[in-house]
């Protein structure tokens, strides 16, 4: 088997087979380097330009440093209790490289703004998330390159197998276990783009303990007898570090006021362009086809950043297109705190009601840093670590976690060359108050 080195600015080396090469050379997956992480942030952070692309390769390096920590700590244990064997670690392990690796190759451009103009999902009546796309593309696309590799020859992996495993419905329930690798409140995705993102852009909010937490990982019993990943309780405080990390990330740098003005502003730019290029009148004109089809994601796929910016500049993309040309983006005039009261939401009603006209949107972070119940995170005491393996869940051990309250803050955004009359009208209004 041949292996070849990326070189990367986090890790310093990310290690692949050939197999994983030809998946990574697919143009599926070629495309993620026409992707930028953080879409239209450098624009207020200039370092914030790398790709999914790199990302994609983090998360994967991650998942399998993790994957690799927990079977080694926990090898006789899984065997005995949940009937492991050597042949099918050396599967999962393969399976979690390929759908970690794989997991953002669907994401829309622009990040999360393009989420904004993603089709209704009949079935739910809610949008497509990206994750429909990545698994999408896996299953329609990328069987050739998964399936009919050489070294596919002892694992038999399907498309459907890394497809269903990011879905959460593998076809081997027992690899259930090693979903939370890939998504939990302690992933190799938020474990990667914090640091990742925190590195291009310069500052230092995403920091945090990885080397802690991967030598506390381990494998328990959760309050109803199931088998969870959860984390030693030496690594407690890591734990800890990784959401605070993911909190300062969001209220300094994912939530920044000027980043999320871009974010509406390419959002609109994209529902035009869709809009433009598509003869149809139904309901979803205006939308990226949905990812029920080989030929709807192939049409799908063709979008990318580079794409829109070669549209923008052409001069098409409507007023916001124009906007963003000249770096003209809607200001925030009025803002509530992180954690509105009832009144400070009523006043912000009640300023743009005032405003009227003039406001152009009101942005909201709908943002909890913790999930609790089902996915709380477990942490071994270290007096169970030898006996029943009984975990605890952090929230109720944890005065930091217990004291996070979901951020829900608003702002008010007027076009900038009405900055100054809405400002005005604000100062008098608030004086009146």
């Amino acid at each position: 088997m041949k292996f070849y080195e990326i070189r990367d600015p986090i890790f310093g080396f990310i290690t692949i087979n050939e197999w994983e090469r030809e998946i990574i050379d697919h143009w599926a997956f070629q495309r993620l380097r026409r992707i930028k992480q953080l879409a239209w942030t450098d624009m207020v952070y200039p370092g914030a330009t790398h790709s999914r692309f790199e990302h994609s390769l983090g998360v994967m390096h991650i998942a399998t440093q993790m994957f690799d920590a927990i079977v080694h700590k926990n090898a006789e244990f899984l065997k005995s209790e949940m009937n492991f064997t050597d042949a099918g670690f050396q599967r999962d392990r393969v399976l979690v490289r390929l759908a970690s690796l794989l997991h953002d190759v669907g994401h829309a451009p622009f990040s999360h703004s393009g989420e904004e103009v993603m089709p209704k999902n009949p079935a739910t009546d809610k949008p497509y998330k990206h994750e429909a796309y990545s698994e999408a593309t896996i299953r329609y696309l990328m069987k050739d390159v998964i399936e009919n590799h050489p070294l596919n020859q002892n694992y038999h992996i399907k498309a459907d197998d890394v497809a269903d495993f990011l879905a959460g419905k593998p076809s081997v329930q027992r690899s259930l276990l090693w979903r939370g690798l890939i998504t939990s409140q302690l992933d190799a995705d938020r474990a990667d783009y914090l640091l990742r993102d925190s590195h291009h852009i310069g500052v230092e909010y995403g920091k945090y303990d990885l080397k802690r937490l991967l030598v506390t990982l381990t494998v328990a019993y959760d309050e109803n007898g199931e088998p969870v990943l959860a984390v030693e309780e030496g690594g407690w405080h890591a734990a800890e570090g990784l959401i605070l990390a993911r909190y300062m990330m969001f209220t300094q740098v994912y939530f920044q006021h000027t980043r999320r003005a871009y974010d509406y502003h390419i959002a609109r730019v994209m529902h035009h362009l869709l809009k433009e290029s598509q003869p149809c009148t139904d309901s979803q004109r205006g939308k990226f086809p949905a990812p029920t089809s080989a030929e709807n994601v192939k049409l799908y796929l063709q979008w990318n950043d580079w794409l829109v910016y070669g549209l923008i500049h052409s001069g098409q993309g409507g007023p916001d297109a124009e906007i963003i040309r000249k770096r003209r983006h809607h200001r925030s005039i009025y803002q509530t705190s992180e954690v509105p009261t009832v009144e400070e939401l009523n006043l912000l009603e009640e300023i743009s009601d005032e405003l009227g006209e003039i406001v152009c949107f009101v942005d909201e972070a709908e943002s909890s840093w913790y999930k609790f119940g089902r996915e709380d995170i477990s942490i071994l005491p270290e007096e169970n670590k030898g006996r029943n393996r009984k975990t605890n869940q952090l929230s109720a051990i944890s005065s930091v976690v217990k004291g996070l309250n979901p951020i829900k803050q608003r702002r008010i955004y007027v076009p900038l060359e009405r900055k100054k009359e809405a400002e005005d009208k604000l100062k008098k209004y608030l004086g009146g108050v």
